[in-house]
């Protein structure tokens, strides 16, 4: 740890005074009809950042003035001082990354953070297992959904004969869904025995997961005559006690080619509803992902191939070992996380995910 360089680097004022001024600006934004949201963030985001940089100076003084205590000889207080320098070398490290922490966290920030989500979760390659393994995903995200307070209501799915999903589409919506879930985009794997397999081999099968912010409607605008919409009686076993009626909606994009259905309540009304807010998400992601490639920032490059990215993620059930190959880093509690508890796995990913694409700008 080099001290000097640290005191260097948090020498400059300007934080503090970035804070203050935001705090004048505070006091007379209903006046000057600023936007008091972001002055909000701004200043939460300043004012935690000038006290992390306090206590990083106070404890560097800290750290001088013990290494002078054990410089001079004879000390009484040179055992004293030995705790004292370790505990200061201990803070400063901590609250150097805490900084670091917050200064990537900042510089990250997506304008859709704060979105409810559409969620489309498909089987891949390994036939039955496979829509058992992407039911097994959508519980996942259920239960994380649910810990966290959100909705989670399916728009559409269909069902696999062992009780799995082909395919299953939802909506969570609560605080900052997108922010949270944006890089589980991807191919997930997984390595088990499958309960229809009665010799005991491990199969590899596949699902992949698609993360879309929910759209608004001034954000993609939908013509009539570019759609058509069809309606039909519910089928499938999500479709069971709606079949009686003309209550499930299809509607067909025909300039994407995009198609898009829901079945899932009694209601027409409803359900095209639903159907609409799912084909403005797709069509809002085609278009978030087209502006992103057209952009030359190494960052968003980076960031946008991380969430698109193919095979993200790989469950190994023998091993008890979740990996994910964005960032190379491996979990061993495989039982836990499918029961929804992500929170540890999905802070790590992100943190990972946006160190890379800033040391990669370097």
């Amino acid at each position: 740890m080099d001290i000097t360089d640290l005191k260097k680097k948090y020498s400059d004022t300007s934080i503090k005074e970035k804070k203050e001024a935001l705090e004048q600006r505070m006091q007379n934004a209903h006046g000057n009809g600023e936007n008091m949201s972001q002055l909000s963030m701004d200043l939460g985001y300043y004012s935690q950042l000038d006290s992390y940089i306090d206590s990083l100076k106070k404890n560097i003084q800290r750290y001088e003035e013990a290494k002078q205590i054990l410089s001079e000889e004879g000390s009484e207080l040179k055992e004293l001082a030995n705790i004292e320098l370790k505990e200061a070398e201990e803070n400063i490290k901590k609250l150097d990354l805490e900084i670091k922490k917050l200064q990537i966290e900042r510089e990250f920030t997506d304008e859709d953070d704060s979105r409810d989500v559409i969620l489309e979760i498909r089987a891949g390659a390994g036939g039955e297992e496979a829509s058992l393994f992407a039911g097994n995903l959508f519980d996942m995200y259920k239960s994380y959904s649910l810990n966290n307070g959100w909705d989670v209501q399916i728009i559409d799915s269909n069902v696999s004969e062992t009780g799995g999903y082909k395919e299953v589409i939802a909506q969570i919506k609560g605080k900052n869904v997108y922010k949270r879930l944006k890089y589980e985009s991807g191919v997930h794997r997984v390595q088990r025995v499958p309960i229809t397999e009665s010799s005991g081999r491990i199969h590899t099968s596949t699902a992949s997961v698609a993360i879309m912010p929910e759209a608004r409607d001034i954000d993609v605008v939908i013509n009539s005559e570019d759609i058509r919409i069809d309606v039909m009686r519910a089928s499938g076993a999500g479709g069971q006690c709606v079949n009686r009626t003309d209550s499930a909606v299809r509607i067909t994009h025909f300039p994407t080619g995009i198609v898009v259905s829901c079945q899932e309540t009694k209601h027409q009304a409803q359900n095209k509803e639903k159907a609409m807010a799912n084909l403005r998400s797709r069509l809002y992601e085609k278009k978030k992902r087209e502006e992103d490639e057209k952009r030359s920032n190494m960052r968003s490059s980076q960031i946008g191939s991380a969430m698109r990215a193919e095979k993200i993620r790989t469950y190994n059930f023998p091993q008890n070992r979740i990996t994910d190959h964005r960032i190379k880093q491996s979990w061993h509690n495989i039982e836990s996380v499918m029961s929804g508890n992500l929170e540890q796995l999905i802070e790590d990913v992100k943190e990972g995910i946006q160190l890379q694409a800033l040391e990669n700008e370097k």
